[in-house]
């Protein structure tokens, strides 16, 4: 279709023609690419007493890179991707800050080492779902996005490092996991693009997660156990069958 289209171009006479077949393939050419957003907002610090813990964070690259593709069902529609990885380590960066009385990113082994003894806990967000809805043949550019984090928290011994420098643990050593909910909708109609609604509603659906985090950590009951045995969390059952067998 857009060879044709050229043709058209090359080959007519009529200069209105020649103008109209441009646009046409400007059209024909911007539907076969996807709409992209790269998330991107802003993200003050919870006004709220920090919580007296040195809290270790690692952010796999799954996390820190996440995205979503979503391919279009119809020629109708277009093809949406969706970055959230730069602005999730940022946001949950600003949360943690304000949360816990000092934060510690571990990238690797060796910034784990650099750190023992001062480490309580590490925690280890990823993104489990993200889904949105978008508006369809309208011009009300309002946008729905529900996202679902699961959260996992292990003692600092419990990290492990290979070789290569990556960051290992053992699934059963983890002690506490849990998952959490997210809802972000654009407050308003009246925006410039489609790009710029649904960036909206993922800043808000972060927020939502951040608020949801911040007043629900502490009632978490692994989180709640571990706080009041004075930041001590339960030997993993893996720890546990070595206890035994060294016995």
């Amino acid at each position: 279709m857009v060879a044709r289209l050229l043709d058209l171009i090359t080959s007519g006479r009529n200069r209105f023609w020649r103008l109209l077949s441009v646009a046409t393939v400007m059209l024909v050419l911007a539907a076969c690419g996807a709409r992209e957003v790269v998330v991107q907002g802003n993200f003050p610090k919870p006004l709220m007493d920090p919580l007296p813990l040195t809290l270790g964070v690692i952010y796999t690259d799954e996390f820190a890179q996440h995205e979503i593709f979503d391919e279009a069902a119809g020629r109708a529609e277009s093809d949406w991707l969706v970055k959230t990885g730069d602005a999730q380590v940022e946001f949950w960066n600003t949360l943690f800050s304000g949360m816990f009385e000092d934060v510690v990113l571990i990238r690797d082994h060796d910034t784990l080492r650099a750190h023992e003894g001062t480490i309580d806990a590490i925690i280890i967000p990823a993104v489990a779902d993200l889904q949105y809805t978008i508006p369809l043949h309208t011009n009300i550019k309002i946008y729905e996005i529900w996202m679902k984090y699961r959260f996992k928290m292990a003692a600092f011994e419990d990290i492990h490092g290979g070789d290569n420098g990556e960051l290992t643990i053992n699934p059963e050593q983890y002690f506490a996991d849990w998952t959490l909910t997210a809802y972000g909708k654009t407050p308003t109609a009246f925006l410039q693009s489609d790009e710029e609604a649904v960036n909206l509603a993922a800043v808000v659906a972060l927020r939502d997660a951040g608020a949801n985090f911040a007043t629900s950590f502490a009632r978490i009951p692994d989180i709640a156990a571990w706080m009041s045995e004075g930041l001590q969390p339960p030997p993993s059952e893996a720890a546990e069958s070595q206890e035994a067998t060294d016995g």
